[in-house]
């Protein structure tokens, strides 16, 4: 056949010949791990459909030689020949099917088979070991290269998929020498090796270092392989060539000519010279790649080198690398996708098959001539190796043959398609014997291309021929008003029998509807009409016709007469109603049919041929004439104009023309496209609320707006995030409440993350951002719309509600409370110390004496010494000048000092009385416990160094005498073993005083021996607080006075008197007749 003229005989052949009918198919899919054993089942796709089993045979069409079917049982098993996933053409490197068809057929009864049609999921398993494509791979780094900088590492292959494929990379022992690391990038599900530069590469230290590195696949357990990369470390090349993109993408037309571009990559390098000069080069590019495409090294043009096929590479994808021209090169890396475009230079290719009982034996079917209509005779599978459009197949049977073609599988695919070559009508072996039949198969390309392919079907002979009409319809036009008794046609039938077998008689069947109006001749089979016929009152008569021979038993054959009565146009054009009225959704796009109407008429063909017209045409709608269908040529929106009026009119073809009007109303009804529009609050704003804010509250409002009606604008309002304590809580109206008590972790900003729904079908929402800050008082507002703006850069999933720092700072403060507790248990224990040792001493001893311990009769009252000229008065306490003296402590107004001269060489003491208070102030164990004692120096200049007087001095709050005298001196405590510094540093305030009384017994003595002055502690000043004075409480006793002089000093420095900063002057009061100041 000339195949130039292929395609119009078959696009002839497509319009004449009527399409097959569609019918229901079967379809499963199991999967099974590859390299599985012999005899592995893999299911039952029977029972999987749910089909019988009993009277059945299972016969396996397509899946040899990896698969058998149980001819009985119909399990699907594995055969000899193993399943390895890697040999198989996959469509997609990560599903990998086997296909397979069971036909299954009814033994008992030999109805039509079932097709069966199935895939195997083929599961990788993880069999194959990654490895690189050399055990050593080299690369070369520039020294000082900058840490950091990334060098790309070329990478294994796996042959296994999925999880199974490369994993992971990694480097072995320490052999980085901390100058390498490892990290492994994922660039378009590819994993990439990249060694990261981590330290100072200096080539005249050391120009190479060997890493071992490994890749692991992801199967479990794990395989992997190792190899040496080798790094060569390089002068110093400054700038690498840098490509204006990462990646590229381009197409290119199979088949295109040799030369043709597909794309440019494009690199720049910042150097001079050669240094800039840039070459590309191919990387991690397929065989295929190499062979079918060229890139030129100088200006990155990608070009077709060899006639590129789809069908066998219908991708590239590689790298390119662009490297300078330097000593030291440098390079960068691009990756490139090409995809080929299909090109219709593939005609469909036909493959017919035998299936069930009906066996094929070089290209030959054999089948009984008794089998019913739509007996499949072959299975038929089309497919076309591009794809799109010039994948369409459309499938034909040429010929007039009994035979067609019907749609086997509902799965097929337009590239692959299947039907059954069933047969249309009974099979007569005495009409023909046989049949050749030419299946042609044409795709959708431009042009189309197509391929035939024939069957040979031979029928094999069955004695049970019946009589057969030359049409088994026979149809009869008549106009009304007819002549009675005419013949209106003349049927025939035959018989491939032969003799009495083939001699007929014709016969009407009994028929009500058409009893008397026709008769037929039973030797001519002539039909005549009896009566006048009124198409008016009926259009069309139908009977059946019989031919029956005179075999024995007789056979009969039938036909159908339909008898049409031919119209005249005598009636208008009449719709079914007055007035048309439809509803319909808005936004149907143009062309969308909005309604039909139906208009009739009682006339027949031309006469009943009515024409519709839109009047007046105002370009919104039209009407499509046959069906009635109203279209429209705007989309319609409701909330621009909701309704439309306008008229039809309906014009017959008659002569002359009858014709109508109606009028149509179309209603647009609201459809739910229009999202709620938040009017309050703003995602920018806050409210401030007060923590004692009444549980029930409202806190803010959330408002929203919807263009559309009805349900569609029924607004709800709800929280969707940002609420984890279930503080607040909005109503179906959008108020927001305060449901529980805030708490002092609750203050800070809150985000609420409010939804608002309207209640179309599917529905719409929008999202506000309600921010409630919750603190006693609104001062910092800068910070609060602070937070408000990180907040609105902060996830939406990610929750912001009150103090983060809440819950760390607790954990301080327990740890401070902690540390406080320790504290005070250990100052506890120290003073129980204290107040333990306190007692032990006091009740061991009763007093103290500074030096040196005294004899006992240091406490007992001695006579004066003659020769003294004063006398004290005994048990008579000094008189006060002024009535603030009563306001001294009772131990001060007990007190009593006797001054004896015992002998020329005793020294003056001061005596006291055994009976003091109880409560008398310890200045001997204040002095110990404050401040140090300093020894003191009498200069000659003091009042004492004159003459005997007794003296009331204020001294500092620490205790301390200040003057000059030794370097240290010892605590009046006998038990004291402090030393302090001799010259203590002065006070800078006035503080709190004591009183002390100084008495002599002559100025010579006082010189002379300056041991033997005595003075005593007279306790604390009423202002002074309980706090400042002794912890050991008061003791009185002797103190020994410092050697030579001493020098009295006051609060301010001055020397002599003093006076105490909240009384008035105490007077000095003389007891050896001398009544009040010194002499």
């Amino acid at each position: 056949m000339d195949l130039p003229c292929v395609p119009t005989l078959l696009w002839l052949l497509l319009f004449l010949w009527p399409l097959p009918v569609c019918r229901a198919q079967n379809s499963v899919k199991f999967s099974l791990p590859e390299e599985q054993p012999p005899n592995t089942l893999i299911g039952n796709p029977g029972e999987t459909l749910g089909l019988e089993k009993n009277n059945r045979l299972f016969k396996l069409e397509i899946g040899k030689p990896f698969l058998r079917v149980d001819e009985t049982g119909g399990n699907l098993y594995t055969t000899e020949t193993p399943i390895d996933r890697e040999d198989m053409s996959c469509e997609s490197p990560m599903e990998c099917f086997l296909e397979f068809e069971i036909s299954v057929t009814d033994t008992l009864y030999y109805t039509v088979p079932v097709l069966v049609e199935g895939k195997v999921l083929i599961v990788d398993i993880n069999d194959n070991t990654p490895s690189f494509s050399s055990p050593v791979i080299s690369i070369s780094i520039p020294e000082h290269t900058n840490a950091g900088t990334i060098v790309n590492i070329p990478t294994a292959t796996d042959r296994d998929a999925g999880t199974n494929g490369v994993a992971s990379y990694e480097v072995l022992g320490t052999e980085t020498h901390g100058l390498f690391s490892l990290q492994v990038a994922e660039e378009h599900g590819e994993k990439l090796p990249q060694l990261i530069v981590t330290g100072r590469l200096d080539r005249e230290q050391r120009d190479t270092y060997d890493l071992t590195i490994r890749v692991v696949d992801g199967g479990k357990p794990p395989r992997t392989s190792t190899a040496i990369l080798r790094i060569a470390v390089l002068d110093i090349n400054d700038n690498a060539p840098k490509f204006e993109r990462s990646s590229y993408e381009g197409t290119v037309e199979e088949n295109s000519p040799v030369g043709t571009s597909i794309l440019q990559v494009r690199a720049t390098d910042l150097d001079l010279g050669d240094n800039s000069q840039i070459e590309y080069t191919f990387a991690q590019a397929a065989e295929s790649a190499r062979r079918l495409l060229r890139l030129d090294k100088s200006s990155g043009w990608i070009t077709v080198q060899r006639p590129v096929d789809r069908e066998q590479v219908s991708q590239f994808k590689f790298f390119v690398h662009a490297k300078d021209k330097a000593p030291i090169p440098k390079q960068d890396r691009a990756a490139v996708i090409i995809t080929v475009r299909d090109k219709n230079d593939n005609a469909p290719s036909i493959e017919i098959r035998g299936i069930g009982l009906v066996t094929h034996k070089d290209g030959v079917a054999n089948i009984d001539e008794d089998v019913s209509i739509d007996s499949p005779v072959a299975v038929v599978q089309v497919s076309d190796r591009d794809e799109g459009e010039n994948a369409a197949v459309t499938c034909i049977v040429a010929g007039d043959v009994p035979f067609q073609l019907k749609p086997a599988s509902g799965s097929s695919s337009e590239r692959k398609k299947k039907f059954f070559l069933q047969t249309t009508t009974p099979l007569d072996y005495e009409s023909v014997q046989e049949y050749l039949i030419e299946i042609v198969a044409v795709d959708s390309g431009n042009p189309p291309l197509s391929s035939s392919n024939t069957l040979k079907v031979q029928v094999v002979d069955v004695n049970d021929n019946a009589p057969v009409f030359t049409q088994n319809v026979i149809r009869v036009s008549l106009h009304e008003n007819n002549q009675p008794y005419n013949t209106i046609v003349k049927v025939e039938a035959t018989d491939a029998d032969s003799g009495s077998n083939a001699e007929l008689t014709y016969s009407l069947h009994p028929d009500s509807s058409t009893q008397g109006l026709f008769d037929i001749n039973p030797d001519t089979g002539e039909i005549r009409v009896n009566s006048i016929l009124d198409r008016e009152e009926q259009e069309h008569y139908e009977f059946k016709v019989a031919a029956a021979d005179k075999g024995t038993p007789s056979l009969k054959g039938t036909a159908t007469v339909v008898v049409n009565v031919l119209d005249e146009n005598d009636n208008d054009p009449k719709f079914m109603l007055n007035s048309y009225s439809f509803s319909v959704r808005e936004n149907l796009p143009p062309s969308s049919p909005v309604g039909m109407v139906t208009v009739t008429d009682a006339d027949k063909d031309m006469n009943a041929q009515v024409t519709l017209f839109v009047d007046p045409d105002n370009g919104e709608f039209e009407i499509q004439n046959g069906t009635g269908t109203i279209l429209s040529r705007v989309s319609f929106d409701r909330e621009r104009q909701s309704t439309y009026t306008f008229q039809l009119k309906a014009v017959d073809g008659g002569t002359p023309p009858r014709s109508a009007y109606v009028s149509v109303t179309i209603n647009v009804l609201d459809e739910n496209d229009n999202t709620p529009f938040i009017t309050q609050p703003s995602n920018s704003t806050f409210q401030h609320m007060n923590p004692l804010t009444t549980i029930g509250a409202q806190v803010d409002q959330v408002k929203a707006e919807d263009m559309d009606i009805g349900a569609n604008a029924n607004l709800t309002y709800s929280i969707v995030g940002g609420n984890p304590f279930d503080l607040f809580q909005v109503s179906p109206g959008g108020s927001v409440t305060l449901e529980k008590e805030i708490l002092r972790r609750h203050y800070g900003l809150h985000r609420l993350v409010v939804r608002v729904t309207d209640g179309g079908t599917p529905a719409r929402f929008a999202t506000a951002l309600v921010h409630i800050y919750v603190n006693d008082t609104m001062v910092n507002v800068s910070l609060v719309e602070a937070l408000v703006g990180h907040s609105l850069n902060t996830p939406l999933d990610v929750d912001i509600a009150g103090d983060p720092e809440y819950e760390k700072s607790k954990q301080r403060s327990n740890v401070l409370f902690g540390v406080i507790a320790g504290i005070i248990a250990v100052i506890l224990v120290i003073v129980i110390v204290v107040l333990i040792r306190y007692c032990r001493q006091k009740e061991a001893k009763s007093g103290y004496q500074a030096g040196k311990k005294e004899s006992k009769d240091l406490y007992t009252p001695k006579q004066t010494n003659k020769n003294i000229k004063h006398k004290i008065k005994k048990n008579k306490p000094p008189k006060p000048s002024k009535p603030l003296e009563d306001d001294e402590t009772g131990a001060q107004r007990g007190l009593q000092f006797n001054l004896i001269n015992e002998s020329s060489s005793d020294s003056p003491r001061i005596h006291l009385p055994l009976n003091c208070n109880p409560g008398s102030p310890d200045l001997g164990r204040h002095y110990r416990s404050n401040s140090p004692l300093p020894s003191i120096q009498l200069h000659p200049q003091s009042p004492t160094a004159g003459k005997k007087h007794q003296v009331v001095q204020d001294l500092p709050a620490t205790n301390t005498f200040v003057g000059t005298g030794d370097n240290n001196s010892t605590g009046s405590d006998q038990y004291s073993d402090y030393s302090y510094k001799a010259n203590p540093p002065k006070y800078n305030k006035q503080l709190p005083h004591r009183r002390v009384t100084f008495s002599t017994a002559n100025q010579s003595q006082d010189l002379q021996d300056p041991s033997q002055h005595s003075y005593y502690d007279s306790g604390l000043e009423e202002s002074e607080t309980p706090s400042s004075k002794s912890s050991s409480g008061p003791r009185l006793g002797p103190l020994a006075l410092p050697e030579d002089h001493y020098e009295r000093t006051t609060p301010d420095g001055s020397i002599g008197e003093m006076e105490h900063p909240e009384n008035e002057l105490h007077r000095c009061h003389v007891r050896h007749e001398l009544q009040c100041g010194l002499n």
